[in-house]
């Protein structure tokens, strides 16, 4: 195995700890902001599994489907913290 190669499967290793570590944290919370922060990371994981995606197939339509992604995903996450900070000033 080659240098390239061994630094692809480190990077491959290491992104499948970080997703299942994400997964945990999603489940197990144990707040509603953190399960909120679980699930960014985890589109933010995904997002960079389709950039990989795109490299290894060569494929440049890959890399815009990864930005649409990030887009609709940070739009997703900014709407949910807005919903929990509404619901925290009700309770207020």
């Amino acid at each position: 195995m080659n240098g390239a190669a061994s630094v692809e499967l480190l990077a491959f290793v290491l992104t499948v700890l970080a997703l299942g570590l994400a997964f945990w944290r999603l489940i197990s919370g144990p707040t509603t902001p953190d399960r909120v922060v679980a699930a960014d990371i985890l589109s933010v994981i995904t997002t960079a599994a389709l950039v990989w995606l795109a490299a290894y197939l060569n494929n440049p339509l890959y890399l815009d489907i990864a930005l649409v992604y990030a887009a609709l995903s940070f739009v997703g996450v900014v709407t949910i913290a807005r919903v929990i900070e509404q619901a925290v000033a009700k309770d207020v």
